[in-house]
């Protein structure tokens, strides 16, 4: 593993920034592919907008929370702070960056904001995915230290390597590559399902939750809260809010059609 896909001269290409290329694209053309099957009011080129916007945005949010939760090292090296190129994205914080940006493109182009988180949730957990696979050709999102026989030994210029030298290591990364495409199968496959509006998006929320929750149980690196594991704290949270608002709203329901008012008209003669 290496952290550099292609060099040809002074040109360098990295795992890292491929993965988030191919996933931008690979997920806007899924997300066009959605737009269209479920008509919203979206032009293709609107499409690739609003997608550009969300994306920008949970790279920023992603890193912002990340620097957040470290900021006594990111104080003392605040040139440090743009470097995505050496990881440091937290996915919370790009959720929370892309749902915001997301939110306010819906409200100002009057678009039914559910029926696009919708359609866009295959496309973020495929996109997350890809990005494990860069974070483990750059050897960080690494495990603790494992006797099991699928353990890998990173190489010691490596974030994991640094850490734990020629040890084997849980590669945590890959666990979550695996569960990412699993929930990314089974949104695909019920996603034309009659759920109500939101379904697909929240349901999204819940598997990733569980997802993260248990990978970052064999992860070396985490994002603390106190003495508590940041993911597991806000999966907890998430877990708990949808859950009762799912329960609350019965969203797996097949939409019901609005009454009628009034009397129903005769049939013509």
């Amino acid at each position: 593993m290496h952290p550099i896909a292609i060099q040809i001269g002074p040109l360098t290409i990295r795992w890292y920034g491929l993965m988030y290329v191919l996933a931008f694209f690979i997920g806007g053309w899924l997300l066009g592919k959605e737009i269209r099957r479920k008509g919203l009011p979206l032009s293709d080129e609107q499409g690739w907008d609003f997608l550009a916007l969300v994306y920008l945005c949970g790279i920023l949010g992603a890193r912002l929370y990340y620097v957040a939760f470290n900021w006594s090292y990111y104080a003392g090296n605040p040139m440090e702070i743009p470097a995505i190129w050496h990881g440091g994205l937290a996915i919370h914080g790009g959720l929370i960056g892309g749902a915001l940006a997301g939110w306010w493109y819906v409200a100002r182009h009057r678009i039914p904001f559910w029926q696009l988180a919708d359609a866009g949730a295959p496309s973020i957990i495929l996109g997350q995915a890809f990005g494990r696979w860069g974070n483990f050709m750059n050897g960080e999102i690494h495990g603790l230290p494992t006797s099991m026989p699928w353990g890998v030994i990173f190489p010691p210029d490596s974030p994991a390597g640094a850490q734990f030298g020629q040890v084997p290591l849980h590669p945590a990364m890959l666990y979550e590559l695996g569960l990412n495409l699993l929930i990314f199968a089974l949104l695909w496959s019920i996603r034309k399902r009659p759920f109500q509006d939101g379904f697909l998006f929240l349901s999204y929320l819940v598997l990733y939750s569980i997802d993260r929750s248990i990978v970052s149980t064999f992860r070396a690196e985490d994002l603390m809260i106190g003495p508590v594991r940041a993911p597991h704290a806000v999966s907890a949270v998430l877990l708990l809010f949808i859950g009762w608002y799912m329960l609350r709203t019965r969203l797996w329901r097949r939409p019901t059609a609005p009454a009628t008012k009034g009397r129903t008209p005769a049939p013509a003669p």
